[in-house]
C-alpha cells in the first residue's frame, strides 16, 4: 500500500514505503493496464526504457502474474534505446530480455527492437517507419488530436539530472516536434549514440508511469513536480505531460524526501 497519493497538476503521486512494496505496486498497476488494454483493443503496446526500470518490473516474473497477464496480447517497444549490439552490457533490450521478457511467454514476432547493425540516425528512421506500420494497423493507436502514436503505456525512469528515456537537459533533441523516434551522437552519458521517442510521442501516450528510486534523485524529483516559480530550470521530467493521457509517478521514501508538504511518520 501506498504510504501517500497525491494527485496534483503533475500527475498522480504513489509514494512506497521500501522497493519490494513498489515492485508489488507497479505489477499490479501493469497487469491492470494490460488486462484493460487488451479488453478495449485486443493488444497491450507498451514502451519500456532502461536503468533500474526493468529490475523494478521484476514482479511480472512471479505469481500470480506470470499466468494472469494476457503476455501473447503484449507488443513491446523502447521509449529509448542505445545503438550498440543487442548482446552489449550497455543494451537496453539486453537488459529487458535477461530481466523480463525471457520470463515470461511473449510472442518473439511482438518484440520490436532497433536495427543495431545501422548508424543512429538510420535506426531511429526504421524503428519509426516500423511504429507507423503497427498504428496502419492499429497494433499501436493513434491520438486523436496528433498524428503521433498512443502508447498503452510508456515506462521512463529519471536521471539524477532529470533526464527520461534518452532526452537529456539542455539538448536540442528535447524541441523535436515533427519526428516520433529522434537520435543523438553526443549522449552526456555513455554510450554516446542513442535514439529516443520525442515528447509529443510520449505525451500522446494513453499513460506514462515515472518510476524513480533512490536518495540521489530527491532533488531531481523536487525540480520536476513541485511548482517552484518560472526560474526553475527545465528538466526534461517536468516536461512530460501528456496531452489527453495519465501521468502516474512511482517513488520511494528517499525519492520522495524532498517532495514540499509531504511528511512521513516513523
Amino acid at each position: 500500500m501506498a504510504l501517500s497519493e497525491v494527485n496534483n497538476d503533475r500527475g498522480e503521486l504513489r509514494i512506497l514505503e521500501n522497493l519490494d512494496e513498489l515492485r508489488t505496486d507497479l505489477a499490479d498497476y501493469i497487469a491492470e493496464l494490460s488486462e484493460a488494454a487488451v479488453k478495449e483493443r485486443g493488444v497491450f503496446a507498451i514502451a519500456l526504457s532502461g536503468g533500474s526500470l526493468i529490475d523494478l518490473m521484476g514482479k511480472l516474473c512471479e505469481a500470480p502474474y506470470n499466468k494472469t497477464v494476457d503476455w501473447a496480447k503484449w507488443y513491446i517497444f523502447w521509449a529509448d534505446e542505445r545503438v550498440v549490439a543487442k548482446n552489449h552490457s550497455d543494451s537496453n533490450y539486453k537488459l529487458a530480455k535477461d530481466g523480463l521478457l525471457s520470463k515470461v511467454p511473449i510472442v518473439p514476432s511482438h518484440i520490436h527492437s532497433i536495427n543495431d547493425s545501422v548508424s543512429a540516425e538510420e535506426a531511429a528512421d526504421e524503428y519509426m517507419f516500423v511504429i507507423r506500420q503497427l498504428v496502419k494497423t492499429r497494433m499501436v493507436s493513434v491520438s486523436d488530436i496528433s498524428d503521433c502514436p498512443k502508447f498503452d503505456l510508456i515506462l521512463l525512469g529519471m536521471g539524477p539530472d532529470g533526464h527520461i528515456a534518452s532526452l537529456f537537459p539542455n539538448h536540442s533533441a528535447l524541441n523535436e516536434t515533427d519526428e516520433w523516434v529522434t537520435f543523438i551522437i553526443d549522449s552526456p552519458k555513455p554510450p554516446p549514440e542513442r535514439i529516443t521517442f520525442t515528447l509529443p510521442v510520449i505525451n500522446s501516450a494513453s499513460n506514462v508511469a515515472m518510476v524513480v528510486t533512490g536518495e540521489c534523485k530527491a532533488e531531481a524529483v523536487h525540480l520536476a513536480i513541485d511548482n517552484i516559480g518560472p526560474d526553475c530550470p527545465s528538466l526534461p521530467a517536468r516536461l512530460v505531460q501528456p496531452t489527453k493521457g495519465k501521468l502516474v509517478w512511482f517513488l520511494d521514501k528517499p525519492a520522495a524526501s524532498k517532495l514540499d508538504g509531504l511528511q512521513f511518520s516513523e
